[in-house]
């Protein structure tokens, strides 16, 4: 008896010992366990309206030195947003693609419009519910004109700038027609930038995007008929095939970025990085900003 209660405590003492070691492993490497962590699927969401793509470089980047992560699927539920944003994720999409074998998948759930079909360019496939609201191939600036308001409370701005073109856009008065022709330059710029962009990641000729990129949207079911996607399924659906394609076979394990909480201490001292704010209490739309900026968003 003595014996064999002296084989129970030490196999009690050696399950504390490695209950110990995973326990300390975990806290060194996160939930990315050298040995204990099983092959997956990662999943990057964009949801909401795109005004910065810092949150989403920092997921991205750390899941590709992630050796369990053998697949990446782009879950979108967003009308797009901001230019700069649209074009920062997608570019660093390009990049996986570019120097990384693993394949990367896109779904579009309930919208993935403008710089949220953006976004999805790069990827090997791009997936689609039926009635996701998808397309709106475009560009708007708006802002607006308080001209009048200011006339009829008696504020006058006075301004003194160093060339004609230098306050374009001011919301105290309306534009002129040089100026409105400049504007729409450089709208039309960026909007050819989506244009090649749909043609390189979509494989299709100039005349054929020129026609679908009036802005105008579309359901995943006609989007599929009008080549700007791969298939139609659910998130699901999206997993499965991004397993299958990294051997992971339907049905993979998944990981998805890991949010810290953000308690009533930071936000009264102030120590808290605007990526994690905005994680937090979602995107603020640019809409309501004076500033005229170029978006891919839809409406």
């Amino acid at each position: 008896m003595q014996s064999r209660n002296g084989a129970l405590g030490i196999l009690l003492i050696l399950l504390l010992f490695a209950s110990g070691a995973i326990l300390s492993a975990r806290l060194l490497f996160g939930d990315r366990v050298p040995g204990l962590t099983h092959d997956r699927v990662a999943v990057l969401p964009i949801t909401g309206i795109i005004e910065s793509e810092r949150q989403f470089v920092k997921d991205l980047d750390s899941f590709r030195e992630d050796p369990s992560v053998k697949a990446f699927v782009v879950e979108i539920r967003s009308p797009g947003g901001g230019v700069g944003a649209s074009q920062a994720i997608h570019g660093e999409l390009e990049r996986l693609r570019r120097e990384d074998e693993r394949p990367v998948i896109a779904w579009i759930g309930d919208v993935g419009a403008s710089g949220g079909y953006y976004v999805a360019l790069p990827a090997d496939s791009i997936f689609a519910l039926p009635g996701s609201i998808t397309g709106s191939i475009g560009v708007i600036m708006q802002f607006p004109n308080a001209e009048e308001l200011f006339r009829k409370v008696g504020v006058e701005l006075e301004v003194v700038k160093s060339g004609r073109l230098k306050d374009i856009g001011s919301p105290v008065r309306e534009l002129t027609e040089q100026e409105r022709m400049v504007l729409q330059e450089l709208v039309d710029d960026v909007w050819n930038q989506f244009v090649e962009a749909v043609m390189q990641g979509r494989d299709l000729d100039r005349p054929r995007v020129e026609d679908l990129a009036d802005g105008r949207i579309f359901s995943g079911e006609r989007a599929l008929d009008m080549g700007l996607i791969d298939r139609l399924g659910t998130l699901q659906d999206a997993l499965d095939t991004a397993g299958e394609m990294a051997g992971l076979g339907p049905h993979p394990r998944t990981i998805r970025p890991t949010r810290q909480r953000i308690g009533l201490l930071d936000l009264l001292l102030g120590g808290i990085e605007e990526s994690r704010l905005a994680s937090w209490i979602g995107p603020v739309s640019a809409g309501t900003a004076s500033t005229p900026r170029l978006r891919y968003e839809w409406p």
